[in-house]
């Protein structure tokens, strides 16, 4: 038998316009975790999207050898078959369905004719324990958290006797707890004698679990470097990757002083109206004039429903307490457009869902936030648009064929600067990134950084909400610590550190009751 149990020869996908992947070559090892890395819109997605059968054989040039032999994947059910399972970032989960429904759906428990469910909750319980996840398999998708929920996907793949687990950015979502225990099990897996394919931006994990790594740029592979001869560096990934030397990811502001306070909260409290619970309770922050604020946190620690509530998109919430001063008046909006209108932007965390609109183009996503800035009496000038969006996508780079592209159909480092673009075209003195490089390459993400550098030396201030701790720590000038739902601590950039960050995080009883 070959050491191979994947060997993809000269795979070639093309869309209008566009060479998804040109030509690639790209062998799995037999019991390996092979890591799969490139810029967005390298083509990494593309090409595990081939091999799953989601682009079924005949839409793609090349061919596919798995076990020693060819195969002609017409639909994603022909390459599960064949034990081959693929995870996205965005799970596909019943929140309303319990665990072990989720485990098995489509691939049922019958008794005859009838789906045998006390076995399925047997069944369900055994895969779960494989997989460390200490549930009920009677409880609902919705009840439990995200890095719960990639665990569940995983069962499911499990569950399908699955021999090579392909996993896209499965971390992207989690937490830095929940990250370590995913890749655990991974390396678990790999002493079941379970293969993984795992596509991700998170350099420092893949250095940390890979056997083998794969880089591609513009759809073609650049080389595969095997990290059990020798220890791979985060900097040589990144060389291969953007085909350029990045020293500093994070790069350096020089010389600048933070001006007189902008935005301010005393005492911010805001509640569930539902259950009454207190969201958040009590929040004391500051912001000046070109100045990066960080909000660090563990997941759930209320730092995206801080953001909410400031921006006036609070459904199902009351602000109960408390007071917000912008510009040294005491505001408080109802609805993001009043918001918009006093200098306040907010790009959320999940830019599919809530930052755009997928199935429009770019020049439409741009111009949304400030369409009255391009209307002659009651319709929009659409050269002005064009002409407008186009100065944006050459500003930030965003790599797209035309302003008129569907944004959709873009790169998610692509998406986010779009994203941005259309918060910038707004004018915002106050600027709120949710996440702003969750699932974007490096390249991508130093772009990002670079340009909320050169913002803040324009004066604007932002307030950055991000999970990852280098990230608070490389790019902010303070931060404030979150912990259910109220501030633990300020520290300035200098005086951070990882540790003292997590144990603010961390703290218990300190914050919301209830």
């Amino acid at each position: 038998m070959s050491d191979y149990i994947l060997e993809m020869k000269n795979i070639t996908k093309e869309f209008p316009g566009v060479k998804a992947l040109d030509e690639v070559c790209f062998k799995v090892r037999r019991g390996e975790i092979h890591c799969l890395v490139g810029e967005n819109g390298a083509g990494k997605s593309t090409l595990m999207k081939v091999l799953s059968g989601v682009y079924p054989w005949g839409t793609y040039a090349g061919e596919i050898v798995l076990n020693g032999e060819t195969q002609q994947f017409r639909h994603i059910s022909d390459s599960e078959r064949q034990g081959i399972a693929i995870i996205y970032q965005e799970l596909a989960l019943f929140p309303e369905l319990p665990v072990y429904e989720n485990i098995f759906v489509g691939n049922e428990i019958m008794n005859g004719l009838v789906i045998n469910w006390n076995e399925t909750i047997v069944q369900a319980s055994k895969i779960l324990q494989r997989v460390g996840l200490q549930v009920d398999p009677t409880v609902k998708i919705k009840d439990l958290g995200v890095g719960q929920r990639q665990l569940v996907e995983i069962a499911k793949a499990l569950s399908k006797d699955v021999r090579l687990l392909i996993l896209d950015e499965p971390t992207a979502a989690l937490n830095e707890d929940d990250s370590t225990n995913l890749l655990n099990l991974l390396r678990e897996l790999k002493e079941q004698g379970v293969t993984s394919i795992m596509i991700s931006h998170k350099l420092k994990e893949i250095v940390s679990i890979a056997d083998t790594i794969t880089v591609l740029r513009d759809g073609r592979v650049v080389c595969s470097l095997d990290a059990q001869e020798r220890k791979i560096s985060e900097q040589e990934i990144i060389r291969h990757m953007v085909g350029r030397e990045i020293e500093n990811i994070y790069p350096k502001r020089e010389g600048l002083e933070p001006g007189e306070v902008v935005f301010e909260l005393k005492n911010w409290s805001v509640t569930d109206r539902q259950s009454r619970r207190e969201i958040l309770h009590s929040v004391n922050l500051q912001v000046r004039k070109g100045e990066i604020v960080a909000l660090a946190g563990l997941m759930g620690a209320g730092r995206t429903e801080l953001a909410l509530s400031l921006f006036g998109n609070v459904p199902g919430y009351d602000i109960t307490g408390g007071e917000m001063y912008l510009k040294g008046n005491k505001v408080q909006f109802r609805h993001p457009a009043e918001a918009i209108e006093h200098g306040m932007a907010y790009v959320t965390e999940d830019r599919k869902a809530n930052g755009l609109i997928l199935i429009q183009d770019v020049k439409f996503n741009v111009s949304l936030p400030a369409l009255h800035k391009l209307l002659h009496g009651l319709v929009v000038n659409e050269h002005e648009e064009i002409v407008m969006a186009t100065e944006y996508k050459e500003s930030l780079d965003i790599r797209a064929p035309s302003v008129q592209t569907t944004v959709g159909t873009l790169s998610g480092g692509n998406q986010q600067k779009s994203s941005l673009a259309k918060w910038l075209f707004a004018e915002p003195s106050l600027l709120i990134l949710d996440e702003p490089t969750r699932g974007i390459d490096v390249g991508a993400k130093f772009e990002i950084y670079t340009l909320m550098n050169k913002l803040v030396e324009q004066g604007m201030s932002i307030i950055m909400i991000s999970s990852e701790l280098l990230e608070v720590l490389g790019m902010s000038d303070r931060l404030y610590i979150m912990s259910e739902g109220t501030i633990t601590g300020e520290l300035t950039a200098e005086e951070a550190t990882e540790e003292q960050i997590m144990a603010m995080a961390t703290k218990i009883g300190e914050g919301v009751a209830g």
